[in-house]
């Protein structure tokens, strides 16, 4: 597989959207993970009610697939339990490993884009990086923690 075929327009095209992009005014969560393998690096903020994302927003230091990644959370998480975001993002792992559960894009379709990224392992964390600052994010905000730290090499 050619790096043109890894990088397609979808994924150039959900990059460059950058939905979800920027700061919240008051998060309830807040997590910055680390890949240190790639330098890619996600900050993360959300805001909870009802049980469910109200508002998340996010600063990306990284890679396309990184990038593309959080502002398909941008566009999906918003209204989103926490236990859904975890149910997607471990069909996502399970994807690039090659053993998706059926039916695991049909909520977030954007997250098919990522496929051409299992044949390439050391990417992975590429692309599972914002959904684990957002999972730590939501970790600190349902225990009120405001400001959560994460390595990539941790997770």
């Amino acid at each position: 597989m050619s790096a043109a075929e890894l990088y397609q327009a979808a994924l150039k095209s959900l990059a460059q959207e950058a939905s979800g992009h920027g700061r919240l005014d008051a998060p309830g969560g807040r997590a910055l993970a680390d890949n240190p393998l790639c330098g890619d690096r996600v900050e993360m903020e959300v805001s909870l009610a009802e049980g469910r994302i109200a508002a998340l927003a996010h600063r990306v230091q990284g890679c396309l697939l990184c990038r593309a990644s959080a502002s398909a959370i941008g566009r999906r998480a918003p209204g989103a339990t926490p236990e859904e975001v975890e149910r997607i993002a471990g069909a996502l792992q399970a994807m690039l490993e090659g053993s998706p559960p059926p039916g695991w894009d049909s909520t977030w379709d954007e997250l098919a884009a990522f496929a051409p990224a299992q044949a390439y392992r050391s990417r992975h964390g590429c692309v599972l990086l914002p959904f684990r600052a957002l999972l730590e994010a939501l970790r600190a905000a349902r225990a009120g923690v405001d400001d959560g730290h994460m390595s990539g090499r941790e997770q």
